[in-house]
């Protein structure tokens, strides 16, 4: 068992504020409580050998058994040292964990140095300050809480999905015929490029396009493709007047 209550070892830390009286009592050691700190730090005693849950069940008691109640800054500090050693014991018992070095530890110990030296102020705020607040005017009354409950509980709309911006027009390749035999009456031969100058879109060339398959079923017109992939000329060879000599059926083109 390791006597640390007159250790040269560790007595800085013996001294250390927010530590009070409280002393761990282990089978591998007695003394105060972050006197066992430095021991560890300075690997002069196995963290892997002390028992954190009688160190804290001993802490608890020692608070409980305090007439004059127990301490916030000295509650906070132990804490802190617990949680260090909780650390280092994990970081020893698990099979990848690194222990944190001698440089980490002091480190440690530096800021709680430094924060040893701040104390929590303990008097209540100046009359002159206190008036400075301002009061809390909320501003709403029952009828205006209400108004607010009634918009958060009323019933939503059920949801509409608009299907106006989908529409596309119609068109049939019956009625495309109709204006292609026109039109080729009146020239005798023209480039597809020039019979589908006027189309509206995509829909209506294609609409187009397919009446003139028809038109050529039916003996109606002639192709003519001068060179590969150029333009393709379309000749008339049915009727100068008279009903469309076709037998496509009247197909709708969306």
């Amino acid at each position: 068992m390791i006597a640390a209550v007159t250790s040269d070892q560790g007595g800085d830390a013996a001294q250390a504020p927010g530590t009070g009286g409280f002393e761990v009592h282990l089978d591998v050691f007695e003394g105060p409580f972050d006197l066992l700190l430095g021991l560890i730090s300075k690997h002069k005693l196995d963290i892997t050998e002390v028992a954190l849950s009688q160190v804290t069940d001993e802490f608890i008691g020692y608070i409980r058994a305090r007439a004059e109640g127990w301490d916030l800054d000295q509650a906070s500090y132990f804490l802190v040292v617990a949680a260090t050693l909780l650390d280092l014991k994990a970081a020893r018992l698990l099979p990848a964990g690194e222990v944190e070095d001698e440089e980490d530890l002091a480190i440690f110990a530096g800021r709680m140095a430094v924060q040893a030296r701040r104390f929590a102020r303990r008097v209540p705020m100046e009359p002159r300050f206190a008036e400075l607040l301002p009061e809390v005017l909320l501003g709403l009354g029952p009828a205006e809480f209400a108004r607010i409950a009634a918009l958060t509980l009323a019933p939503r709309p059920v949801p509409v999905v608009p299907t106006g911006h989908i529409h596309v027009p119609r068109t049939s390749v019956r009625e495309q015929a109709g204006i292609l035999a026109e039109r080729l009456r009146a020239l005798g031969r023209a480039s597809f490029r020039q019979l589908t100058s006027d189309c509206a879109g995509t829909y209506e060339v294609v609409a187009r396009f397919l009446a003139l398959l028809d038109l050529y079923r039916d003996g109606n017109v002639s192709f003519e493709q001068l060179v590969p992939l150029g333009d393709l000329y379309v000749t008339w060879a049915g009727g100068k007047t008279g009903p469309l000599n076709t037998t496509g059926e009247e197909d709708d083109w969306t």
